[in-house]
């Protein structure tokens, strides 16, 4: 395979220390939105966010991933609707009373609004093989971990282009796969909400597991 010299540039200690502590600042500041403004969002910060997502690593860089991003009206008129048909059912008896007990400090239900107020929604769809152009199947790895870390690279980057975002995931999901015509080898993955929160909006006072909680360092 043709190599090309890597384009990575040292910095000193101290620059290291302190982009890392920006960096922390300001993605601990991303927090799930469901009441959006209907404000335009640009599509370039859409294209940007999906070229960030798609330059994550992925086995045997196989990128078994693909995005669709969607704006119209209709067509988010009838992601919600088809949402909502699932989340009835969910709420209705699909889900056990421990999950719904988990969910009530959030004041989540059926109605998934923000679908069709929300500027942009996209998509994520997990490739399970990949065809060529004469229809041959070719093996992908690592699919689900793939797609998730291009999924955390999407949301870091409509949150650092300054955009509010929720990641929705009712189930099944097969519904995103026929209303958005993709192909059979391809599987929704995670619908990603995008835009401006409304004004003032408030969000749960939740916290996060301290660094001793989620981590151990051998020295």
């Amino acid at each position: 395979m043709k190599t090309v010299p890597l384009d990575f540039q040292q910095q000193s200690e101290e620059q290291m220390l302190d982009n890392a502590r920006t960096f922390f600042q300001r993605i601990t500041k991303r927090r799930t939105v469901r009441e959006f403004s209907d404000r335009p969002v640009p599509r370039e910060i859409i294209e940007n966010a999906i070229n960030a997502a798609g330059s994550a690593p992925s086995g045997a860089n196989k990128q078994p991933w693909h995005f669709v991003a969607i704006s119209d009206p209709e067509v988010k008129r009838q992601v919600r609707e088809a949402a909502e048909e699932e989340e009835r059912a969910f709420y209705g008896g699909r889900a056990s009373d421990s999950w719904l007990k988990d969910l009530e400090p959030f004041s989540t239900d059926a109605n998934k609004r923000f679908l069709e107020t929300a500027p942009w929604l996209v998509a994520v769809f997990l490739e399970k093989n990949t065809v060529d152009e004469e229809g041959v199947k070719h093996k992908n790895y690592y699919m689900p971990e793939s797609v998730g870390i291009a999924c955390g690279m999407l949301l870091t980057s409509l949150h650092l282009s300054g955009l509010a975002t929720l990641t929705h995931t009712p189930s099944p999901m097969k519904f995103l796969q026929t209303l958005l015509k993709r192909p059979d080898n391809e599987k929704p993955y995670l619908l990603v909400v995008a835009g401006h929160p409304v004004e003032n909006v408030e969000v749960p006072d939740i916290q996060r597991k301290s660094l001793d909680q989620i981590a151990t360092f051998i020295d």
